[in-house]
């Protein structure tokens, strides 16, 4: 895939069918089995092997959660997250080895080459790197628009000087 600005080469991604990787993959799946023991849950994403979440990797999509220490929700039990048989949505952030499945997060980022879309949060954030805060300030005008209830963007790096 090529992304091309007035006639020039902005980037360019290269996917070769031997070094596929499933990591930054979203899916729809389906919890098969709560393991409380664990703090776990497997989720058929339609692969041979279902993938493993664990409850640390869940992230709650509410105005409650966002007043929640992190430290409260890492401690919740792994039953009141999810149940049997639920639909999720889940973004892989380890690919399979072996005999073990796939690693999930419900915490769903969406990279590009100036920002990252994420629908669980909805604020708009610039990446530290960039210091003057005129030109954090700007960026973040730019973008404030499409920030709502659906979510949020961080500014990476190379979004500095870049316009509209």
């Amino acid at each position: 895939v090529a992304l091309i600005e007035n006639g020039i080469l902005q980037e360019i991604h290269v996917e070769r069918h031997t070094k596929r990787g499933l990591v930054g993959n979203i899916y729809r799946g389906k919890v098969s089995r709560v393991l409380p023991g664990m703090q776990a849950a497997f989720v058929d994403i339609g692969l041979e092997k279902a993938a493993f979440l664990h409850a640390s990797d869940i992230v709650i999509h509410n105005e409650i959660a966002e007043e929640v220490s992190a430290s409260h929700i890492q401690k919740q039990d792994i039953r009141e997250l999810v149940r049997d048989g639920q639909d999720i949505v889940v973004q892989v952030v380890k690919d399979p080895i072996g005999t073990k499945g796939a690693r999930l997060t419900t915490d769903i980022t969406i990279p590009s080459r100036y920002l990252v879309f994420m629908p669980s949060v909805t604020h708009v954030g610039v990446s530290q790197r960039i210091e003057e805060e005129a030109e954090r300030e700007r960026l973040k005008s730019l973008v404030q628009e499409f920030c709502d209830e659906n979510g949020g963007f961080i500014l990476r790096t190379a979004a500095e000087g870049v316009g509209k």
